[in-house]
């Protein structure tokens, strides 16, 4: 389906509205002609976190058994960081008065995605930063990137985690530990030119920031986050993905007046 799905179910769906829904069932159709990749690691004890934060994620059981009626029951409490495991940048999170995680609009959360592969450069340095050139190699392949696409960048980190050692650079804990981070992100150079000569929704990625470990000012946020382009960190499954194709739906846990949250994404992918 590529770019023309989102069009393409918009259409339905404004079309469905003035007909019988038995008589127009052709979404389902569409959607059952590929299937659903699950781009989200589950959150629990093992979830990464950054070395500073004081907390993780924590599942409390209240209560889980049979009750007095003779039925089983379970519900839990659970707390956790806004930034950690597969989780939402949202744009004040680097960008004073800019939009909060309830603000960020489904359409910049929904759309076509363009995976971009470094992942043999990035593999063989754990500092490596995704560069302009980069992308044009990419276009030069394949296209100029289409207009309001999400561009999710494969690394290849993904494959360790939750291993803080290999993911992170360091499983040290605490405020000194981040000097020690070393992890691939995205050049600020390159974020600059994703933002002002492409126009693109989200941008995404299989570590834990879109700036690299070693990064001390956090520029890519700024550039990216500045101009209301949220960012998607620790993304599951990028390997499953095609360069072009994939159709991404990406919601976070909508907090009012948060910084982020974490996120469940997933892509749908035509068979064949």
């Amino acid at each position: 389906m590529k770019g023309c799905l989102m069009v393409t179910v918009a259409y339905f769906l404004i079309m469905g509205a003035c007909k019988p829904v038995q008589h127009d069932n052709r979404i389902a159709q569409i959607f059952s002609s590929g299937k659903w990749i699950d781009l989200t690691y589950s959150f629990s004890e093992q979830t990464l976190y950054w070395p500073n934060n004081p907390t993780g994620f924590k599942l409390d059981t209240q209560v889980n058994g049979i009750t007095p009626a003779g039925f089983y029951y379970a519900s839990n409490a659970f707390s956790a960081p806004e930034h950690g495991g597969t989780h939402l940048d949202a744009p004040v999170h680097f960008a004073q008065g800019h939009q909060t995680t309830d603000q960020v609009p489904l359409e910049h959360l929904t759309g076509q995605a363009v995976v971009i592969d470094v992942s043999e450069r990035a593999l063989k340095n754990v500092d490596y930063l995704i560069s302009v050139q980069d992308i044009e190699a990419w276009e030069k392949i394949n296209g100029t990137l289409p207009d309001s696409a999400i561009i999710l960048f494969r690394t290849g980190y993904g494959k360790y985690y939750p291993d803080a050692k290999t993911y992170f650079g360091t499983n040290e804990k605490g405020a000194g530990a981040i000097a020690n981070l070393h992890f691939p992100g995205i050049d600020p150079a390159a974020a600059e030119w994703l933002s002002s000569r492409r126009k693109i929704k989200a941008v995404g990625l299989d570590t834990p920031s879109i700036d690299y470990g070693q990064s001390k000012d956090f520029k890519t946020h700024q550039i990216l986050l500045a101009k209301d382009i949220p960012a998607f960190e620790n993304v599951a499954n990028l390997d499953q993905l095609p360069v072009t194709g994939a159709y991404i739906i990406a919601l976070p846990m909508k907090i009012k007046n948060g910084s982020g949250g974490p996120l469940r994404i997933i892509a749908w992918v035509k068979n064949g």
